[in-house]
């Protein structure tokens, strides 16, 4: 893929269960999703929008669970070499859960940590056609990119080496600076923020990033994820911009977030 460096360019759910989150994610978001795997040797289907692929959907098996993955969503960012990616990553000290390894046709990737023990992929994609899964205003991909974090200096510290990251700006939170991201050189307009990081507001809050997901009508897909079985976690509110937000967790525990306009 020729998205530049550090560029957000998949996003991936990991469910014990795909059928069921097949059903509640295509009622929630609107999406299509692959009845059946896409990939042989590997239980993975693609994640559909209107427009193109937002994403996809792996299977945890009983050997996946036992070794202790859980239910979530995990995003994929696109680096020029994995190998050299990591290599930095441990120096700054983060570390690796998957080393380097390559998927025939798709690209290289390594699953990884940042110091604070946030899980993300690095990925060099195959493709030679930009991914789009990542789009701030495109319905059924993924609008926003937000962390939370047990130490944000030292994360934006991590993050800007390794990716190059920088600030745009941000606002005051009762518990700390919510951050504006975007990528290096892309220049002064919001329009090139892709999201945020903050300090966690709780100590006992557990750290992560949270995508967002773009739905037509926030009511409606808050109503549906209660139908569906998830749990949306507040009511939606206003934020700055005029958008409006909720996070949730699907039927398996798996964290997100929707955002609509107002």
């Amino acid at each position: 893929m020729t998205n530049p460096h550090g560029s957000w360019i998949w996003y991936e759910l990991m469910t014990p269960d795909a059928q069921a989150s097949r059903a509640f994610y295509e009622g929630v978001v609107g999406w299509k999703i692959d009845a059946e795997s896409a990939m042989p040797g590997m239980e993975y289907r693609m994640i559909h929008a209107a427009d193109g692929q937002a994403g996809g959907v792996m299977t945890l098996d009983a050997d996946m669970l036992a070794g202790g993955a859980r239910p979530c969503w995990l995003g994929y960012v696109g680096v020029d070499d994995v190998d050299t990616t990591v290599e930095q990553l441990k120096a700054a000290g983060g570390s690796v859960h998957l080393p380097p390894q390559d998927i025939p046709d798709v690209g290289r990737f390594a699953m990884v940590a940042d110091p604070q023990g946030v899980p993300f992929y690095v990925m060099r994609g195959a493709s030679d056609e930009d991914s789009n899964a990542y789009g701030r205003m495109a319905t059924g991909h993924v609008s926003w990119n937000e962390l939370q974090t047990s130490d944000d200096a030292a994360s934006f510290t991590f993050y800007n080496g390794l990716f190059g990251w920088e600030k745009a700006g941000g606002m005051p939170m009762p518990w700390g600076e919510y951050a504006f991201l975007r990528n290096k050189g892309a220049g002064d307009a919001m329009d090139a923020v892709w999201g945020a990081m903050m300090p966690r507001e709780k100590p006992e809050h557990p750290v992560g990033w949270t995508f967002y997901f773009r739905v037509p009508d926030i009511e409606a897909a808050h109503a549906r994820v209660k139908e569906l079985g998830g749990t949306p976690l507040s009511d939606p509110m206003e934020v700055p911009g005029g958008e409006r937000v909720f996070h949730a967790t699907d039927p398996h525990g798996a964290v997100f977030g929707l955002v609509a306009p107002k």
